[in-house]
């Protein structure tokens, strides 16, 4: 039987984490990434993106906080099904079965500590419509610290209307172990047996306690080659765009910003510079190709990491050593990728911030095999630092002359 590999975990802000759950995603091929507190919004929109796969996202209104997020592998034909209210932070994507297999829906859900009974009630009436007919996986983070899922009881009345709406959908919760801090705080849920299996904990990510979850869906589901637009360099006029650029008074025009106003700003003036000196081509792939920065040498180190996590869950290991080592590999991560240099790195593994005075944009290329990556990143500095605050297209493959 085909089988979706597939992972879900809280991250508490996606933003400083974004560089080890694309390495992570590489290193163990997932085909579906679920996400809780993604924290995003719309200055995120040019980050968000992972090659080689489809992002479905809502994030959170009016507030810091919160928000959800579904990657999927680009081959699989799948769409989002609309929920029609924002008021409860989850997503819903079908995704197509093979000719006379049963397609699946993939579902992933935060609950805040604080949602109110009619914000529930929205939530379980679309858990309703999508599991009344359909197989269903759901996986998410529901704060509810008082249900005891061995005998389906609770304490809180929320709680034991969640637990009623679990039964009434035929919905079996699947995790058993803690989660976060000796509780089952992430959830996963399949409303069929034998849907979902090889269930297992893979770690945490950066600093965070919430365990990653890792398990796999059975079924068979539609694949398709996807046709998606990237940026052509090789027809780039990069004369014209740092002539474009060049016009811009950086300095005059960022000052007196703030981080978030400034860098919009210098956003907007790099893609709209970008739109004009660079065309796009169709590229065709069927799976996201591997990240030029994530060399072996990460990649051992990712795996370094996991084992030293298995030996402290096992008391082989003090807590102490299991942080220095997810310290250090997620410095070098992002040392790798280019989103941080050494000395912008507190003594928490946290970015610190510098102000914004200057931006620019460099492309290099670096070539592997057959394929030339052409990496196009944006600067931005400050008298003290150069600190690389994004990348405008991270890479682009394209076949190397000669080949």
């Amino acid at each position: 039987m085909a089988q979706l590999k597939c992972i879900y975990t809280n991250v508490h802000n996606m933003g400083n984490k974004q560089e080890e759950v694309e390495a992570i995603v590489q290193q163990e091929n997932y085909d579906i990434v679920a996400i809780t507190e993604t924290w995003w919004d719309d200055s995120h929109n040019w980050s968000a993106a992972m090659d080689g796969y489809k992002l479905f996202r809502r994030d959170r209104q009016g507030r810091r906080g919160g928000g959800v997020a579904l990657y999927v592998r680009e081959c699989f034909d799948c769409l989002e099904l609309d929920n029609g209210d924002e008021r409860v932070e989850c997503l819903w994507v079908r995704i197509r079965g093979k000719t006379n297999k049963a397609d699946i829906v993939v579902g992933v859900c935060y609950r805040p500590p604080n949602q109110d009974e009619e914000a529930d009630e929205i939530f379980y009436k679309q858990l309703g419509e999508v599991s009344r007919s359909l197989a269903l996986v759901l996986m998410g983070d529901f704060n509810l610290l008082d249900v005891c899922w061995k005998y389906n009881r609770a304490e809180r009345k929320q709680s034991r209307r969640f637990l009623e709406c679990v039964e009434g959908n035929f919905l079996r919760q699947l995790v058993s172990e803690p989660t976060r801090e000796g509780t089952p705080l992430d959830l996963l849920f399949a409303n069929r047996e034998g849907l979902v299996g090889d269930m297992m904990f893979g770690g945490c990510l950066g600093h965070r306690d919430h365990e990653m979850i890792e398990f796999l869906i059975l079924g068979e589901v539609r694949r398709g080659v996807s046709r998606s637009a990237t940026l052509d360099f090789w027809r780039a006029d990069l004369g014209l765009f740092r002539g474009l650029v060049d016009r811009v008074p950086w300095e005059a025009v960022l000052k007196g910003k703030g981080v978030q106003e400034g860098w919009t700003f210098f956003r907007k003036e790099i893609l709209k510079a970008q739109e004009q000196a660079v065309p796009t081509c169709r590229m065709t792939s069927q799976q996201g190709r591997r990240l030029a920065w994530l060399k072996r040498e990460l990649w051992l180190e990712l795996r370094k990491k996991r084992r030293i996590y298995g030996l402290w869950k096992k008391g082989q290991a003090t807590q102490e050593d299991q942080k220095d080592v997810m310290r250090l590999c997620r410095g070098k991560i992002k040392r790798a990728k280019g989103t941080q240099p050494p000395e912008l790195e507190d003594t928490d593994g946290e970015q610190n911030e510098a102000p914004i005075i200057k931006g620019e944009m460099v492309s290099t290329a670096q070539q592997e095999g057959k394929h030339l990556y052409i990496i196009n990143t944006v600067f931005i500095t400050n008298p003290k630092h150069n600190l690389i605050l994004a990348t405008m297209k991270k890479i682009n493959s394209i076949p190397a002359m000669g080949t």
